[in-house]
């Protein structure tokens, strides 16, 4: 699915800032790299976009580490909603051919 071409800017404040390091370890910098992984995969996030448009990413960071990211576009800017790390199913959906 081709949702961003190129993702422009990203949105963090004290809503999204840090708060998936400290949960799952993934900084805001390996959050925006995976937006940049020419392999990646998005999909709609179709179970939870009742108020606003969300998507899943499914990508690469330039340390190949494979995150799972939740996010949505508010006032043309990227907001991650949460980010960690792919599990054993994901990493089959990414690692697919399309």
């Amino acid at each position: 699915m081709k949702i961003l071409d190129d993702p422009g800017e990203f949105q963090w404040d004290k809503g999204n800032k840090g708060k998936n390091y400290l949960k799952h370890k993934v900084t805001n910098q390996e959050c925006e790299e995976i937006f940049f992984d020419q392999e990646k995969k998005i999909f709609k996030d179709i179970l939870h976009s009742d108020r606003e448009e969300r998507y899943i990413l499914l990508g690469q960071t330039k340390e190949s580490r494979l995150l799972f990211i939740v996010f949505t576009i508010r006032a043309s800017k990227i907001w991650v909603i949460s980010a960690r790390g792919l599990n054993k199913k994901e990493k089959k959906l990414y690692e697919e051919k399309t």
